[in-house]
């Protein structure tokens, strides 16, 4: 047996703290998105037959949540779970939102709050505004900027989705201004018929928000749609330094921006004066034991897709599922869990313990190629490719002193 960097205990204790649970409700959508990560670009997903997730299924799974959270293996009294609806578009399966969302309010679960959050594009919007708002879901409104920039977003006809969602979304703004301010925000997907400053003007100027932007998924490309893919596909970095004023947009973007967040990780990992907890200020800080920056199996959160697939994540191929459920019985084998990643982790391992960033790695294995032969890391640093990162964040301190402390006193890094 090879070294064992994760145990089937860590993996029920991080179950029983889970923070977030996300439902796939449904593979149905009625768009028909030119990059969507179940569209044409892609082949790590499961085949979309328009169908909708199993009630009796994910009732089941809560039960078994449910009894690890009020177990022993909890020391996170009162914490915050999220339980997010994702889709698809979700919100063509209102009857399981709304079933679970009245089951989950009547749990007798003491140490957990429940807070309810969707992504959604909005073309739904206007039927049920009112549950959503009124249940205060957390919204995520997926929206690219104005009519050219979103006109990936078309629905079965081909035809712009874009006059439907502004309507529907200023609608809620104009119904439930409180709301919209406080529980309201946008995705917008970069790509080559926008920008990072087209978004960004259009969302500061039309709804005072700065929106989350990403780009294309660039894992499990079709080999006869890469060429394509390359001509859609857009680089945020190099998009933002396009801008007249990037930096005040930057600024402005704050924790949405790489830069802001490579900086906080490059404080919190090597100042030596971050303390994640009491513990490390008085016994030191703990030395990091995994490879690669790959989360532990449901150390942030579980997705459970439309097949029952139960994955640490919505953003890997479901060929990674760790587990499934049905109506009578949650399939999760600590143990062969623990082995897997273990495996998956002695990969890499000659590789990480030459790499002078493993204390900040962000490298997810599962957006590596080849993982189950001979992965590489992209992210790898020799010492040369260190000094060049390091130098970038102090000189990038040392011009804005300020942010420091915005940094400091704003953010907290789990």
């Amino acid at each position: 047996m090879g070294k064992e960097y994760i145990s089937a205990e860590d993996i029920k204790y991080h179950l029983s703290n889970l923070k977030q649970l996300t439902f796939e409700v449904t593979d149905a959508c009625n768009l028909n998105c030119k990059y969507c990560a179940y569209g044409e670009f892609y082949n790590d997903y499961d085949h979309r037959k328009n169908k909708k997730i199993s009630l009796p299924a994910a009732l089941k799974l809560i039960d078994y949540l449910v009894e690890l959270w009020n177990s022993a293996q909890n020391v996170s009294a009162n914490r915050n779970v999220y339980v997010g609806f994702y889709g698809g578009e979700p919100l063509l399966n209102m009857p399981f939102i709304k079933s679970i969302v009245d089951y989950i309010d009547n749990l007798h679960c003491p140490h957990r709050t429940f807070i309810y959050t969707m992504t959604t594009n909005a073309l739904l919007l206007g039927r049920y505004m009112d549950y959503l708002a009124n249940h205060d879901f957390n919204l995520l409104i997926s929206l690219d900027g104005d009519e050219y920039n979103t006109s990936y977003r078309v629905n079965k006809s081909n035809e712009s989705a874009y006059p439907l969602i502004i309507k529907n979304v200023d609608a809620l703004k104009e119904k439930y201004p409180g709301y919209f301010m406080e529980k309201v925000n946008f995705n917008a997907v970069l790509h080559n018929r926008n920008s990072i400053n087209e978004i960004y003007e259009f969302f500061k100027t039309r709804y005072n928000k700065i929106p989350s932007i990403g780009e294309l998924n660039n894992m499990g490309i079709r080999p006869d749609k890469e060429d394509l893919f390359q001509r859609t596909y857009r680089n945020s970095r190099e998009s933002l330094r396009q801008s007249e004023n990037y930096e005040a947009i930057e600024q402005d973007m704050f924790m949405k921006s790489g830069t802001y967040q490579s900086a906080t990780t490059f404080l919190h990992r090597y100042s030596g004066h971050v303390y994640h907890d009491y513990t490390e200020l008085l016994f030191g800080q703990k030395e990091k034991t995994i490879p690669t920056g790959t989360c532990i199996p449901f150390g942030k959160k579980m997705f459970v897709t439309v097949n029952s697939k139960i994955l640490p994540c919505e953003k890997i191929g479901q060929q990674y599922a760790l587990g499934s459920v049905s109506k009578t019985s949650v399939e999760l084998d600590f143990q062969a869990i623990a082995d897997k990643y273990n495996a998956y982790y002695a990969k890499l391992e000659r590789q990480c313990s030459k790499c002078r960033r493993y204390n900040s790695c962000l490298q997810c294995i599962f957006n590596l190629n080849n993982l189950n032969e001979t992965p590489v890391c992209y992210g790898f640093m020799d010492e040369k490719r260190f000094h060049a990162y390091q130098a970038g964040q102090i000189d990038f301190l040392r011009k804005h002193p300020e942010e420091y402390y915005r940094i400091m006193e704003k953010v907290t890094v789990e």
